[in-house]
């Protein structure tokens, strides 16, 4: 049986790109030890991490805080199948 709570996607939109661009979703760095480490945003939906909802939260808290101008960014939590 599947693991119901790790289904979500950190997805995250340039607000001055409108809907004209497609969205980029986060894939999160640990380290061996299994340590979050921050977060990459990469286009392919396919490759992204497939989190818990604190996982997800912790992401956007960290790209939020580490990334230069995050306040352009529309970053939200998404269910895998949207």
């Amino acid at each position: 049986m599947e693991n119901n709570d790790q289904r979500y996607l950190v997805q995250q939109n340039k607000i001055s790109d409108g809907d004209m661009k497609p969205p980029v979703f986060a894939k999160v760095m640990r380290s061996k030890e299994g340590v979050f480490e921050g977060v990459s945003f990469i286009k392919n939906k396919e490759k992204a991490t497939v989190m818990t909802i604190a996982e997800a939260e912790e992401a956007i808290a960290w790209a939020t805080k580490k990334k230069p101008g995050a306040q352009e960014y529309a970053t939200k939590i998404i269910c895998l199948g949207q």
